[in-house]
């Protein structure tokens, strides 16, 4: 019987990481997890720091519900909650890194946002993938590197990815073996399967037609180039303690009408698990499809997402426009990033087209001219809104294209500072029962 069809007892976890970004580490990440599907194990899928879309495509290869863990954004206490979660009902816990595996931010040790840090907080060994594209007996110096960097940090295998050919990866093979980390894949550069991207990264995995099919290919990858028993015995017992909630999101209301479909997808799980868990439902509508919210919530949330994409239909949309308008009359409405962008007057499409949107804020904006927006945020709210009470302080992140060509007159929601404690001034918009801004809202501080 294989390993990988017998796990019984506690679960096992590990850490999907690489040397920097494209290096492959969502494509093995989505092979592994189709494969140990696929052979009859109840995966569950970590992404460690801030991304809505690969936990999509986490949640489509495993069948369970994506998560996100953040060191930074997140204090340990609720990183180890979410985890202890996660592992409640798992045969294998399966993270994925971001970037690099010790890229983050000028922090206190253990809160750089950086992957290494969740695989020392959890115990989570590490399965490296290595790009070999380019050079052979170089990936061994590269691997005594990672081997040494962090003493809280085990590599407990190697995925040799994109190699060019059994001469190639037997080179590779060579070199490594005096350092004693089996290798537990060897993928070739023409196995690869593709996953379409645009801006902000991948194609929605709800956008993505033929997802199904190539997560099969995937699994088919993972069956042919990964050793998957291997992969399984190389992981450890992850150490999550039970952790605490506190530092969860409030729900903004007991009944939450929250916008939910291409245009508005970017809501992390753990923020609405945890809204459910004090309390709170949660409404979906879709203003694409010209739904309205339900007036009978307390409050509507516009989430971030692809706005830009469906401005012209957003515009059109009359049921919606009309009845959050009528709902912010007396009920608050708060938009993120995308959402905020629908609060405003006009969006101005990458084409140079303006669309009106709600106008419960003077703000405009535009992707004609795109400026990228990226980094950590601490937010400290200048007045009471969905995110929290005056006063409060919440830690997210900004991710966004979108140039604001006219800022208007409201107040601010809130002010900023970036992940080194450096002020960026105040953000976003208040006026009335209407807030909103760029910033995604993750934990409270």
């Amino acid at each position: 019987m294989n390993q990988t069809s017998s796990a019984a007892g506690r679960p096992r976890g590990l850490l999907v990481a690489a040397p920097r970004s494209g290096s492959g580490k969502t494509t093995i990440t989505l092979a592994l997890l189709a494969g140990l599907r696929r052979r009859g194990l109840k995966v569950r899928a970590v992404k460690s720091g801030p991304d809505y879309i690969d936990p999509a495509f986490h949640a489509a290869a495993t069948g369970q519900p994506g998560l996100n863990l953040d060191s930074w954004a997140m204090p340990p206490s609720l990183v180890d909650h979410l985890a202890a979660g996660a592992l409640a009902d798992a045969d294998m816990l399966v993270a994925e890194g971001a970037m690099g595996l010790f890229d983050g931010v000028a922090s206190e040790p253990g809160r750089t946002g950086a992957g290494a840090d969740i695989a020392a907080r959890l115990g989570l060994p590490v399965l490296l993938v290595l790009d070999v594209s380019g050079q052979s007996q170089t990936a061994a110096a590269v691997l005594r590197g990672f081997l040494t960097h962090d003493p809280a940090v085990r590599i407990a295998g190697v995925v040799l990815n994109k190699l060019g050919s059994e001469r190639h990866a037997r080179m590779i093979r060579q070199a490594v073996a005096p350092l004693g980390v089996p290798v537990l894949g060897a993928v070739p550069r023409a196995a690869h399967i593709v996953l379409p991207e645009r801006h902000l990264g991948l194609v929605q995995a709800g956008e993505t037609g033929d997802l199904a099919l190539r997560l099969a290919a995937l699994a088919d990858l993972a069956e042919a180039h990964l050793d998957l028993d291997g992969i399984v015995a190389a992981a450890g017992t992850p150490t999550a303690g039970p952790g605490a909630a506190a530092a969860l999101l409030p729900p903004p209301g007991q009944r939450v009408a929250l916008a939910q479909d291409a245009a508005f997808s970017f809501m992390y799980g753990h923020v609405t698990a945890g809204w459910r868990a004090m309390g709170a439902e949660i409404l979906p509508f879709s203003p694409l499809a010209d739904e309205a919210p339900d007036a009978s919530c307390d409050a509507v949330w516009l989430p971030g997402g692809y706005p830009e994409l469906h401005a012209g239909r957003l515009a059109a949309a009359t049921r919606f426009l009309a009845a959050t308008r009528r709902f912010a009359e007396a009920k608050p409405v708060h938009g993120e990033c995308g959402g905020y962008m629908v609060l405003g007057r006009v969006l101005t499409d990458a084409e140079g087209a303006s669309h009106p949107m709600l106008g419960l804020v003077e703000l405009e904006t535009s992707f004609a001219t795109r400026r990228m927006n990226l980094g950590y945020r601490e937010a400290k709210l200048l007045a009471p809104s969905p995110l929290g009470p005056v006063g409060a302080r919440v830690r997210g992140h900004e991710f966004h294209y979108a140039t604001v060509t006219t800022r208007g007159t409201e107040a601010p929601l809130a002010e900023l500072s970036d992940a080194e404690e450096r002020p960026l001034g105040t953000a976003g918009s208040r006026r009335g029962t209407v807030t909103g801004s760029f910033f995604h809202a993750i934990a409270r501080a």
